[in-house]
């Protein structure tokens, strides 16, 4: 088994990433109110069988970026070419599940299977979509610079769910993630200018080869929910699963379960292949 970390430099980034484990190679995308550290227990969990590769995207933790436009994709095949590896599974949190679906249509060369947790579909207009007043008081802490209140505003709608309470979620997992959506505000990092893929995910679906697997949470918010249904569905042979009494972030919610089917979906590709 073994384990690095460094600095990839790549089209006006230092991208910082962690590797881990042995065997075939899974690269772990963070959600946009975390960084790689949200996967710490995954590392643990499945570094007995495959090399787990994660990195913080532009904008969040140690990754520093100029303010150039990039590709989020271009950024995974850097990464990939950095580690001598050709392809690998990809995973993929909230935004990272985005950003992983719209890399696996774009490079399904690389992408040995696909798991979408709690993502969007890029140009997806779902009827779920919350309204834009449900935003306007983060939108009013963000411009007021008021961290520790849009902290409190986004742990409340991602962690404990929308209109859910706040004890529902373990008080160490809501600790965490109040913790990293606080630190991504307070560094106000540089993020540079994404590029989005073009045409977007959702009118390219049928373009997609890997095996996928989606997930979605039951008190999750609607629009995500819905999102994932419309993935899963216009993808034959997806597989949707689950999971009851779980907002946003799945895999802090409800790990043991989170890495079985893991461990189980990867093992299913790697029998295929």
């Amino acid at each position: 088994m073994t384990s690095k970390s460094g600095h990839l430099e790549t089209n006006g980034a230092r991208i910082y990433f962690e590797v881990e484990g042995s065997g075939d190679p899974v690269v772990l995308i963070h959600a946009g109110i975390a960084n790689l550290r949200m996967w710490d227990a995954e590392v643990a969990a499945l570094r007995d069988a495959y090399r787990l590769i994660r990195y913080d995207t532009r904008g969040y933790g140690r990754t520093e970026t100029d303010a150039v436009p990039f590709s989020n994709r271009k950024d995974i095949s850097a990464l990939l070419d950095h580690l001598d590896e050709h392809s690998a599974h990809v995973v993929g949190l909230s935004r990272g599940g985005m950003i992983a679906l719209d890399y696996a249509i774009e490079s399904p060369q690389r992408v040995r299977s696909l798991v979408v947790a709690a993502g969007g579909v890029g140009g997806y207009e779902s009827p779920e979509d919350a309204d834009a007043s449900v935003f306007e008081l983060a939108d009013k802490l963000v411009d007021a610079k008021d961290w520790e209140g849009i902290a409190d505003w986004e742990t409340a709608y991602w962690a404990d769910g929308p209109g859910q309470p706040t004890g529902r979620v373990d008080p160490a997992v809501r600790a965490q993630i109040h913790d990293w959506i606080l630190t991504n505000y307070r560094a106000d990092k540089e993020e540079g200018v994404p590029q989005p893929l073009d045409p977007p995910a959702v009118g390219r679906l049928s373009e997609l080869q890997a095996r996928l697997l989606v997930m979605i949470g039951t008190v999750d918010e609607p629009g995500t929910r819905d999102a994932c249904r419309h993935l899963a569905t216009s993808v034959p042979g997806a597989r949707l699963e689950v999971f009851d009494g779980a907002a946003h972030m799945l895999n802090l919610e409800q790990p043991d379960r989170f890495h079985a089917l893991l461990r189980e979906f990867l093992a299913g590709t790697e029998a295929r292949s």
